[in-house]
């Protein structure tokens, strides 16, 4: 795993609490962020086929391999052969490492404390979640976010249009994470908008969602 000093950790938790985007957060962080990125581009370049729907795990405590590889057969059994899933998980919670995940990991989907969940789904960029699964049975999932107004190409950039859907999926009392007996407490998966392959994230996520 990329390291970095404490003085930039805490400079990137703090763009972070201010909602400054991922993709803006990525451009000011220089060189040092690039690195990080080459270090995700030569690790998918290993290893055979990715998966379809490759999936990126963080939590505030840290998400052991053992874990995560019991919640990736629980979710690969549920799903069946197509599409494929992975899963990764980061032993412990950096600030850095899931800011590159989501901006330039390449996954489908991703699962975030919901602390970060909140704090960067206020630029936008999460799929909304509404064909998925019912957004009455998810309310902690339901935020009104800025969308891409692609048919008002005159609307206000500094004032954009609100939406309110599910982006996420409170994962506690989902039965992925309850018949493996596992505390989802905090856990929100989402979609984002540069999944390569959204239709299939969104048949994971489907199955993701069963209470």
């Amino acid at each position: 795993m990329v390291r970095y000093d404490d003085e930039t950790a805490r400079q990137i938790a703090w763009e972070a609490d201010e909602h400054i985007g991922w993709r803006e957060l990525v451009l000011r962080k220089g060189s040092w962020l690039l690195c990080a990125l080459l270090v995700l581009i030569l690790a998918g370049c290993g290893g055979g086929p990715k998966a379809d729907v490759p999936i990126f795990m963080m939590s505030k405590t840290g998400i052991p391999s053992d874990v995560a590889e019991k919640l990736e057969a629980s979710l690969i059994g549920k799903v069946g052969e197509a599409p494929t899933v992975s899963i990764s998980a980061s032993p412990m919670f950096s600030m850095d490492k899931m800011i590159v995940e989501i901006a330039a990991g390449g996954n489908g989907i991703l699962v975030i404390p919901g602390e970060q969940f909140q704090g960067m789904s206020k630029q936008g960029g999460f799929v909304p979640l509404d064909d998925v699964a019912n957004p009455a049975d998810f309310p902690d999932g339901v935020l009104e976010l800025p969308v891409d107004d692609k048919s008002n190409k005159s609307a206000d950039k500094s004032n954009p249009k609100l939406e309110k859907h599910l982006y996420g999926i409170p994962l506690e009392h989902t039965k992925w994470f309850t018949d493996l007996q596992f505390n989802g407490k905090d856990l929100y998966a989402f979609i984002p908008q540069n999944a390569k392959d959204i239709e299939k994230a969104k048949l994971v996520m489907k199955q993701i969602a069963q209470k």
